[in-house]
């Protein structure tokens, strides 16, 4: 009597010619302080990285050094920059600057207010939570050409990276909208990446499939080693 058939579960495959993207969230920014606005980088706030950002970018590099990553993707802003380079020291690569990786554009809230108007509870900020669109701030990027720029840069650079790895530094306002696109979430549901986090997304001609968001497994593992724990900032910017 032949022994019945077994049948395991299905363990996932990345799809022959399909892309993963591991997106990292750029470690924490210089705080915003009252009265005082960040310099500008094309109308952008473009903060540079803080101490504990510093350390963040150390210790999610650390991990991706080992990960098999093919090509390293930056942001036109310096914070994902620094977030990089130890990577790129690492592996010996030259990171690709895409500016459509750049975080959503705030229009009056740029240069730091955002923070403020956020942490304040003001109105508008209240409303853009509720209906989960940057675009009732006044002058910000409309919700439909966010979209479609961070769709386009996806796509892109998915199509120049067939059966590879890249890692992709960018803000929490494109991670969110990128994985809202992969799974047809609402807007909001994955605006709040930690900083120096992970999320891996795997693109093919037919499907994106989301793998994993949020990971800060080497920053907990840190913080169990006793390091200072490195402050997170949830949320865009």
């Amino acid at each position: 009597m032949p022994e019945p058939r077994t049948f395991r579960q299905i363990r996932y495959i990345v799809p022959p010619g399909a892309t993963e993207l591991l997106l990292v969230r750029h470690g924490e920014s210089e705080p915003a302080v009252d009265g005082i606005a960040f310099e500008l980088a094309a109308g952008h706030g473009d903060p540079p990285l803080s101490a504990e950002g510093r350390e963040q970018a150390a210790l999610v590099c650390q991990r991706l050094a080992t990960s098999g990553i093919d090509a390293v993707y930056t942001s036109t802003l310096r914070r994902t920059h620094q977030t990089a380079a130890p990577l790129l020291d690492a592996l010996g690569l030259s990171s690709i600057t895409d500016p459509d990786l750049r975080e959503v554009f705030l229009g009056e809230w740029e240069g730091g207010l955002y923070r403020k108007k956020v942490a304040e509870r003001d109105p508008v900020a209240l409303q853009m939570l509720a209906e989960e669109r940057f675009d009732v701030i006044p002058g910000a990027e409309p919700a439909a050409m966010f979209s479609q720029r961070v769709r386009s840069v996806i796509e892109r650079i998915a199509a120049a990276h067939p059966d590879q790895r890249v890692a992709v530094f960018a803000h929490g306002g494109v991670i969110g909208q990128a994985l809202a696109l992969a799974t047809g979430s609402r807007p909001f549901a994955f605006v709040g990446a930690d900083n120096a986090s992970i999320s891996h997304l795997v693109v093919s001609k037919e499907h994106w499939a989301l793998r994993r968001f949020n990971d800060t497994a080497h920053l907990e593992r840190a913080r169990a080693d006793g390091e200072p724990p490195a402050g997170q900032q949830a949320g865009t910017v």
